[in-house]
């Protein structure tokens, strides 16, 4: 592994492609947009920036964005393929510095008409720094008691609105329906219509009476976004209550805030990207999910959302299957930092098979909202219509035919089909 720090990115620009690789690798380094004393050739080579590779794609008549620089009269806007690194020495192994490093003013530097970053590759020194997940698809697999294939999984629906008790009388049918794991949704918090605390109890009372009738303990993602010291807080309670699980919101809560709850969880942290779209929306702008679950698994997330196949927002299968597979996937020998996918928004009993077949992997948290609750004959055959879903997948049988002899399966892909 290089001691230096790598982005690969993506550009487009109406001025020469390496000059403009040259203004990111100054402006992101020992640079400016002049020169200025003290920036010596032995700094720049100590300090600067290089730029590790080019690669020309296609041009396009017209900016991604607005606020470039025009191209010349007649002239294309070229798209291409930048590698920069840096020097370790620059700002240490430390996450909140290298964003400001790899993703800093560069979106805005007038000379480019679209920048995305697609990928990271980090030193060994960030993996000694960092703690990453603390459970991963391992610990949360003990927790569950779930060996092998996916998590069934669903959300608290309505998504706000409920009380702790209508909250705990949903967990209760979701439990005795056979749901693996549950989240609150992440509008739900703190407020006065349904307290942290009142709902931590409310809802523990029935898994535990759950697991006590039948040795099975459901997993709860309670969402403690906030501030610091409440995260810190209402962590402590769900553990002191015997839960198995926090959430937060990662573009909520920040880096600096999901790094010490790492360091004082005890408990799985199931991490919610909601808000990604605004870092990734625009294919010339932003970041690339590949790079961006890189930051949060070293952090300390233990389930990184992913979105799911087919799903009810704007993100195709493919970026959704690239996401998936890149939470798998070991980032480092000495620190693998694996999290466990957590496929959710739109999913039904429809998107297994397609799902197992790209991830290649039953390594997964398949959370479904309105697929479960809102089933034709209830929520309890919602969820086992979803694992029945699921066990066809995994035996290979098409749904239609497994459905033949498992009704809730039957009903749910009735349903869609209206």
């Amino acid at each position: 592994m290089s001691d230096r720090i790598i982005a690969h990115y993506l550009i487009e620009t109406a001025i020469d492609v390496r000059k403009a690789a040259e203004i990111m690798a100054g402006e992101q380094s020992s640079g400016t947009f002049v020169a200025v004393p003290g920036e010596t050739p032995e700094l720049t080579a100590r300090a600067g920036a290089q730029i590790v590779a080019l690669e020309m794609l296609d041009t396009v008549e017209h900016p991604s964005l607005p606020g470039a620089k025009p191209a010349a009269a007649g002239g294309r806007y070229q798209r291409a393929r930048v590698t920069l690194s840096w020097p370790l020495a620059n700002m240490g192994p430390s996450l909140p510095n290298l964003i400001a490093t790899i993703a800093g003013n560069l979106f805005e530097l007038q000379q480019f008409s679209g920048l995305r970053l697609l990928d990271i590759e980090l030193p060994a020194a960030f993996f000694s720094a960092y703690q990453g997940p603390q459970f991963g698809v391992a610990g949360t697999r003990a927790l569950t008691g779930i060996d092998a294939g996916p998590l069934i999984g669903t959300i608290v629906k309505p998504s706000v609105g409920f009380g702790p008790a209508e909250t705990a009388a949903l967990v209760k049918v979701l439990c005795d329906g056979g749901i693996d794991f549950i989240k609150d949704d992440e509008l739900q918090a703190n407020g006065p219509h349904c307290p942290f605390e009142e709902r931590v109890d409310a809802v523990m009372a029935v898994i535990d009476a759950h697991a006590d009738r039948t040795g099975k303990k459901v997993m709860f993602a309670f969402n403690v976004t906030g501030d610091l010291d409440e995260m810190k807080r209402h962590h402590d309670l769900v553990l002191e209550k015997g839960g198995t699980c926090v959430m937060a919101s990662l573009n909520s809560v920040g880096l600096v805030g999901m790094i010490e709850l790492r360091r004082h969880a005890q408990l799985p942290i199931h991490a919610h990207r909601n808000g990604w779209g605004y870092l990734s929306r625009h294919p010339l702008l932003g970041w690339s999910y590949v790079a961006w679950q890189k930051i949060w698994r070293l952090a300390g997330a233990d389930h990184m959302h992913v979105n799911g196949l087919r799903n009810k927002f704007s993100e195709d299968d493919a970026s959704v299957t690239a996401s998936a597979r890149a939470c798998l996937t070991p980032m480092s020998e000495q620190s693998p930092c694996i999290a466990m996918p957590v496929f959710s928004s739109g999913q039904t009993v429809s998107q297994p098979p397609d799902t197992y077949a790209a991830l290649g992997s039953l390594d997964l948290i398949y959370a479904a909202g309105g697929g479960v609750v809102a089933h034709p004959d209830g929520i309890s055959q919602g969820v086992q219509s979803l694992r029945e879903s699921w066990q066809a997948t995994v035996a290979g049988v098409p749904l239609a035919s497994y459905a033949k002899d498992h009704p809730a399966l039957a009903r749910a892909l009735e349903r869609l089909s209206r």
